[in-house]
Protein backbone atom coordinates (compact mmCIF):
# COMPACT_ATOMS: atom_id res chain seq x y z
CA UNK A 1 0.00 0.00 0.00
CA UNK A 2 1.21 3.49 -0.83
CA UNK A 3 0.01 6.37 1.36
CA UNK A 4 1.29 9.89 0.80
CA UNK A 5 0.16 13.37 1.76
CA UNK A 6 0.81 16.23 -0.65
CA UNK A 7 2.65 18.13 2.11
CA UNK A 8 5.27 15.34 2.07
CA UNK A 9 5.90 16.07 -1.64
CA UNK A 10 6.38 19.82 -1.32
CA UNK A 11 10.01 20.86 -1.52
CA UNK A 12 11.21 17.43 -2.70
CA UNK A 13 12.28 16.15 -6.13
CA UNK A 14 8.61 15.14 -6.66
CA UNK A 15 7.57 18.81 -6.71
CA UNK A 16 8.45 20.19 -10.14
CA UNK A 17 7.94 23.68 -11.54
CA UNK A 18 7.94 23.96 -15.33
CA UNK A 19 10.69 25.86 -17.10
CA UNK A 20 8.12 28.50 -18.05
CA UNK A 21 6.99 28.89 -14.40
CA UNK A 22 3.35 28.52 -15.48
CA UNK A 23 2.73 25.39 -13.42
CA UNK A 24 3.88 23.42 -10.40
CA UNK A 25 3.28 19.67 -10.27
CA UNK A 26 3.32 17.54 -7.14
CA UNK A 27 3.86 14.02 -8.37
CA UNK A 28 2.22 11.68 -5.89
CA UNK A 29 2.66 8.52 -7.98
CA UNK A 30 5.38 7.98 -10.57
CA UNK A 31 6.40 5.08 -12.79
CA UNK A 32 8.79 3.73 -10.14
CA UNK A 33 5.77 3.26 -7.83
CA UNK A 34 4.63 0.45 -10.15
CA UNK A 35 0.98 1.42 -10.63
CA UNK A 36 1.06 1.66 -14.45
CA UNK A 37 0.01 5.33 -14.35
CA UNK A 38 1.19 8.49 -12.63
CA UNK A 39 -0.96 10.72 -10.41
CA UNK A 40 -0.32 14.42 -9.81
CA UNK A 41 -1.67 17.52 -8.15
CA UNK A 42 -0.82 20.36 -10.52
CA UNK A 43 -1.27 24.06 -9.92
CA UNK A 44 -1.61 26.14 -13.09
CA UNK A 45 -0.61 29.62 -11.99
CA UNK A 46 -3.07 32.52 -12.39
CA UNK A 47 -2.67 34.68 -15.47
CA UNK A 48 -0.63 32.14 -17.40
CA UNK A 49 -1.00 30.35 -20.73
CA UNK A 50 0.77 27.05 -21.43
CA UNK A 51 1.07 25.26 -24.75
CA UNK A 52 0.74 21.52 -24.17
CA UNK A 53 0.82 18.54 -26.52
CA UNK A 54 1.04 15.11 -24.91
CA UNK A 55 1.78 13.21 -28.11
CA UNK A 56 3.45 10.43 -26.07
CA UNK A 57 0.93 10.23 -23.20
CA UNK A 58 -2.78 10.15 -22.47
CA UNK A 59 -3.95 12.43 -19.67
CA UNK A 60 -7.15 12.85 -17.69
CA UNK A 61 -7.57 15.99 -15.58
CA UNK A 62 -10.09 16.87 -12.87
CA UNK A 63 -10.27 20.47 -11.65
CA UNK A 64 -10.82 20.83 -7.90
CA UNK A 65 -10.39 24.58 -7.71
CA UNK A 66 -9.99 27.77 -9.72
CA UNK A 67 -11.09 29.07 -13.10
CA UNK A 68 -9.58 28.90 -16.55
CA UNK A 69 -10.02 27.42 -19.99
CA UNK A 70 -8.63 24.88 -22.41
CA UNK A 71 -8.39 25.59 -26.13
CA UNK A 72 -8.24 22.61 -28.50
CA UNK A 73 -5.92 23.70 -31.31
CA UNK A 74 -7.30 21.09 -33.72
CA UNK A 75 -10.70 22.80 -33.93
CA UNK A 76 -10.29 26.10 -32.04
CA UNK A 77 -12.95 25.21 -29.47
CA UNK A 78 -12.51 26.79 -26.04
CA UNK A 79 -13.92 25.00 -22.99
CA UNK A 80 -14.25 26.70 -19.59
CA UNK A 81 -12.64 24.96 -16.62
CA UNK A 82 -13.77 25.32 -13.01
CA UNK A 83 -14.17 23.19 -9.91
CA UNK A 84 -15.84 19.95 -11.03
CA UNK A 85 -14.69 20.02 -14.69
CA UNK A 86 -12.97 16.94 -16.11
CA UNK A 87 -11.25 16.73 -19.47
CA UNK A 88 -9.43 13.81 -21.07
CA UNK A 89 -6.86 14.16 -23.82
CA UNK A 90 -7.76 10.85 -25.45
CA UNK A 91 -6.64 12.00 -28.91
CA UNK A 92 -3.31 13.58 -27.91
CA UNK A 93 -4.86 17.00 -28.58
CA UNK A 94 -2.46 19.94 -28.79
CA UNK A 95 -3.94 22.68 -26.61
CA UNK A 96 -3.52 25.86 -24.65
CA UNK A 97 -4.30 25.80 -20.95
CA UNK A 98 -5.08 29.22 -19.53
CA UNK A 99 -5.62 30.07 -15.86
CA UNK A 100 -7.70 33.07 -14.81
CA UNK A 101 -7.07 32.18 -11.16
CA UNK A 102 -4.81 29.46 -9.79
CA UNK A 103 -6.20 26.17 -11.11
CA UNK A 104 -5.78 23.15 -8.84
CA UNK A 105 -5.86 20.09 -11.06
CA UNK A 106 -5.68 16.36 -10.32
CA UNK A 107 -4.00 14.60 -13.26
CA UNK A 108 -3.47 11.00 -14.32
CA UNK A 109 -0.96 10.05 -17.05
CA UNK A 110 -0.40 6.85 -18.99
CA UNK A 111 2.20 5.72 -19.63
CA UNK A 112 3.33 6.78 -16.19
CA UNK A 113 5.73 9.70 -15.91
CA UNK A 114 9.15 9.17 -14.37
CA UNK A 115 9.21 12.58 -12.70
CA UNK A 116 12.00 13.96 -14.90
CA UNK A 117 9.75 15.27 -17.68
CA UNK A 118 9.27 18.91 -18.63
CA UNK A 119 7.51 20.36 -21.67
CA UNK A 120 9.71 20.98 -24.71
CA UNK A 121 9.21 23.92 -27.11
CA UNK A 122 6.19 22.14 -28.67
CA UNK A 123 4.61 21.49 -25.25
CA UNK A 124 5.52 17.78 -25.37
CA UNK A 125 6.71 15.54 -22.55
CA UNK A 126 9.36 13.20 -23.93
CA UNK A 127 8.80 9.48 -23.57
CA UNK A 128 11.52 8.57 -21.06
CA UNK A 129 12.34 4.86 -21.12
CA UNK A 130 14.80 4.82 -18.17
CA UNK A 131 13.12 2.83 -15.39
CA UNK A 132 15.52 4.00 -12.67
CA UNK A 133 14.13 7.55 -12.67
Amino acid sequence: MIVRHVDEIKGTEREVTGDTNTWTSRRLLLRKDGMGFSFHETIIHAGTETLIWYKNHLEAVYCVGGEGEIEDLSDGKIHPISDGTMYALNGHEKHYLRAKTDLRMICVFTPALTGLEDHDADGVYPLIEDECA
